[in-house]
């Protein structure tokens, strides 16, 4: 329970939500034990004054008399109806306490690690697939509300119930109540032995539709290869295979299921047989009425419920502790980048690298060695370089996705640490080497860094990007979707939407890491020329990322040739 503990601060958030829970759930078990105790009332009632009715049989006074009768046990039912009534109006006053508390927590759980995802750093997710990321963050949470709503409600029945409803039976009669109860450990532990069996089966379910999914979403995902190398037969023939696996634990799990009802039916009708056998001891030897019979076998129903969920609610305990666990690692990683001074500053523009090293965290592999170079307000320079030289790792290191493991990296003089992150991402333009495109409309892609939607500056950085034409031959033009990472769209096309996404907030400096790499030779001299015209009219300090030496002399003003020799970098030198 210690995991779950984190979770206190919640249930101390919507205690009144706890404590009401709890209130009515004293209620509804108050009015499901008093229909018992008037049930017995009802049964001794008739059996006292059927000889006294027999007396009356064959006289005036016997209609009269059967009247009254039937009146006292019309009004016994009526009453046992109106408590049902009660019972239940209060169990949907419990449901709508403790069950919406624990949706309202299950909210307030997956908004707090979501939030928390955003501040990690790129390291993190290296580290980490995505479908871990969305299972912690969906079927744990999932799993922890189970906990904080059905388990805490039954937790609740059960406790209240055993401390009302314990001490009036062994009132009545301790040696029925000892049988009455004999059987319940044995059902509550017979109940959590099938539970962990299905809680075992109900794992390898998951891990089967794990692997499932993620075969189908990666098929549909790369469904251009598939076609293109044909192998559709392959990839039904693999995805049958998965489908079989996953439906043999299915089976597997439902033969476990199915010993579930039999064996609580079971162990109930045997606790009900010994009740009636003790019961009718007692009412032979005088000590008990048969109406104490009726009562104890409505109380063993009572009680059986409750027990039957203690293994369940059990399961559900372990299940939410585990998964408490696995969010609370990922809640007590700490971000990597962080800000030491938080400035809020206006950027000019000077960068400066003063023998920096970097070494990825997750692989070991150094990407950077004692790199220097500097950058004045409004200049421009070209990154040339072999693939793996470090290039890519430039851009990621000016815009804080990683910190150098050496060496300083300054902007305007000051430590690039000293900089608020959002402050100091919001005036950089970065368009990635592999760009990404939300499944969303064109128009709201290119919008997706502005506060404040301007149509006439999304249009016209459209136009600047000369992409405005392609984009109003679509059907729905700036309105039409662009499916998931920008299916619909070619190479180029995504490219040019990632710069116009990238200018049109914009930037105090611009990072492209291979800006045109999917463009024709004619678009991409045209697209060049384009950007050096931009440049001039805005000078902003812009670092392109290249393999073409001629697009590096055009564009840039100075040139940075990296080289890797041995994992050693070293600076060329300015063209």
């Amino acid at each position: 329970m210690k995991s779950l503990a984190y979770l206190n601060k919640y249930l101390i958030q919507y205690k009144w939500l706890l404590l009401g829970g709890l209130f009515f759930v004293v209620l509804s078990n108050i009015f499901q034990i008093i229909p018992a105790q008037m049930v017995r009332l009802s049964i001794d009632l008739v059996v006292d004054n059927i000889r006294t009715y027999r007396l009356f049989k064959d006289t005036t006074a016997a209609s009269a008399y059967f009247s009254i009768f039937a009146g006292v046990i019309l009004l016994y039912a009526i009453m046992i109806l109106a408590m049902a009534l009660l019972r239940g109006l209060f169990l949907y006053f419990v449901r709508q306490t403790l069950i919406v508390m624990s949706r309202y927590i299950e909210f307030d759980l997956k908004n707090e690690v979501y939030a928390h995802y955003q501040l990690l750093s790129l390291a993190f997710y290296r580290r980490n697939n995505t479908g871990d990321l969305v299972n912690r963050i969906s079927e744990d949470v999932s799993r922890v509300r189970m906990y904080l709503g059905p388990s805490i409600m039954y937790g609740m029945q059960m406790i209240t119930l055993f401390l009302m409803l314990i001490p009036i039976m062994f009132s009545v009669s301790p040696t029925l109540t000892l049988y009455a109860l004999a059987p319940l450990p044995l059902l509550s532990f017979s109940i959590y032995y099938v539970n962990n069996l299905i809680e075992k089966r109900s794992t390898k379910i998951q891990e089967s539709q794990s692997r499932l999914s993620t075969f189908v979403q990666e098929a549909f995902s790369g469904i251009r290869v598939l076609k293109s190398f044909a192998r559709e037969k392959d990839s039904v023939r693999k995805f049958s295979a998965e489908s079989n696996d996953y439906m043999g634990q299915s089976i597997k799990l439902t033969k476990i299921q199915a010993l579930f009802y039999p064996i609580v039916l079971g162990l109930i009708g045997i606790s009900t047989l010994l009740t009636i056998y003790a019961g009718s001891v007692e009412v032979i030897d005088g000590r008990l009425s048969f109406g104490n019979i009726a009562e104890f076998v409505i109380y063993i129903n009572l009680l059986t419920w409750p027990v039957t969920l203690l293994g369940w609610t059990s399961s559900m305990v372990q299940r939410a502790e585990a998964s408490q666990k696995r969010i609370n690692e990922f809640l007590k990683t700490k971000p990597e980048v962080v800000s030491n001074r938080n400035l809020e500053k206006e950027l000019k523009g000077k960068i400066k690298f003063e023998n920096v090293s970097f070494t990825y965290p997750d692989t070991g592999i150094t990407a950077l060695r004692d790199l220097s170079f500097s950058l004045a307000p409004g200049g421009s320079l070209a990154i040339i370089g072999a693939t793996g030289s470090g290039k890519s790792t430039v851009a990621a290191l000016i815009s804080r996705l990683y910190d150098s493991s050496s060496g300083s990296i300054l902007i305007d003089d000051l430590r690039i640490s000293d900089y608020s992150l959002e402050c100091l991402r919001n005036q950089i333009g970065y368009v990635t080497q592999d760009v990404f495109l939300f499944s969303d409309t064109i128009y709201n892609n290119i919008a997706f860094g502005l506060d404040k939607v301007d149509d006439t500056t999304i249009f016209q950085a459209a136009r600047d990007a000369d992409v405005y034409e392609n984009i109003e031959e679509f059907p729905l033009k700036f309105e039409t979707r662009i499916g998931e990472r920008g299916i619909t769209l070619s190479g180029g096309q995504k490219q040019r939407l990632a710069l116009v996404r990238a200018l049109c907030w914009q930037p105090r400096a611009l990072l492209l890491d291979e800006p045109f790499s999917a463009l024709d030779p004619a678009l991409r001299a045209e697209m060049g020329r384009w950007l050096v015209e931009l440049h001039a009219v805005h000078p902003v300090p812009l670092i392109l990322i290249t393999h073409d030496p001629e697009e590096a002399a055009r564009i840039g003003t100075r040139s940075l040739a990296m080289a890797s020799e041995g994992g050693v970098h070293r600076w060329i030198g300015p063209g």
